[in-house]
């Protein structure tokens, strides 16, 4: 009885760590470019009780007795695909059509310096700088780079956007005077590599260097020749790829399995109470 708590006990966390899972996807799922989550459960050691010495009886089951110890979330697996294009004819707001290409973002690393994350979420605005120009931020307020890399800086009085699909960023001003920038877009062949930063943002792990495998291999900075790979336009955003009635599916078959586990804590702790009333 004891064996059946503890393992009961050691599932129900790990349930307690899906519905988590569960409510952000549901949370995010009006989240601009969000990825939606997926908890699979793997069973954990079981003990083997060699209690058949005396039997000698063929059977076609396995011989002894095995009890498990519950289950545990093995990962929580990220689902890329890509999610439905919302039209929102708002020049400033980018989405891919294509699978696996990110914006390249500009976030502080926590030593005074900045790091390069990405993102699917293109809802970008235009924040005034102290020397009178302005600078193409997410909504988050970090600088949007551009294909070298660096924030995308702008004149002050910049009207009209539009970008093409090869990433290119048409600005004009009220002198009737235009600049075109390339954004910086990176496609990311391997996804699974990648670290969940926070929210819609994703970047290389700290120990990617111990992974064995070639930058180069998981995601390549599309400038040049490779700017014909681009597939962007403006006026949409993507939407996230949650998937509502499936999210409340797993949302009543966790609770019911968490419902399920403790009732046999509950029984399991009745049977020792009729166990320590009768001696």
């Amino acid at each position: 009885m004891i064996r059946t708590m503890i393992s009961a006990a050691n599932t129900m966390s790990q349930l307690q760590d899906q519905l988590d899972i569960i409510s952000n996807n549901m949370a995010n799922s009006n989240t601009h470019g969000y990825k939606t989550k997926e908890a699979n459960f793997n069973e954990l050691l079981y003990q083997q009780f060699e209690n058949d010495k005396q039997d000698k009886v063929k059977r076609q089951s396995p011989v002894g007795i095995r009890i498990g110890v519950g289950a545990r979330l093995a990962q929580a697996q990220t689902n890329w695909k890509q999610g439905g294009i919302q039209q929102t004819n708002r020049s400033l707001d980018f989405t891919f059509t294509k699978p696996k290409q990110y914006f390249n973002i500009l976030m502080p690393d926590g030593k005074n310096g900045t790091k390069t994350a990405y993102t699917r979420q293109g809802d970008f605005y235009l924040s005034p700088m102290k020397n009178g120009n302005t600078m193409l931020v997410n909504t988050d307020g970090y600088p949007v780079a551009d294909a070298n890399g660096n924030a995308i800086l702008l004149k002050d009085g910049a009207k009209d956007f539009s970008v093409t699909a090869d990433g290119t960023l048409n600005v004009k001003y009220n002198d009737n005077t235009s600049a075109k920038i390339e954004m910086g877009v990176t496609e990311i062949q391997k996804p699974q590599l990648m670290e969940h930063i926070s929210d819609t943002y994703i970047g290389l792990p700290k120990n990617f260097n111990q992974l064995g495998v070639a930058q180069g291999a998981v995601l390549q900075n599309l400038q040049g020749a490779n700017r014909n790979q681009v597939a962007m336009q403006n006026g949409g955003l993507e939407l996230s790829n949650v998937d509502i009635s499936k999210e409340m599916t797993d949302l009543i078959s966790t609770q019911r399995s968490y419902q399920f586990n403790a009732r046999t804590i509950t029984l399991a702790d009745q049977m020792m109470g009729l166990v320590n009333g009768i001696r």
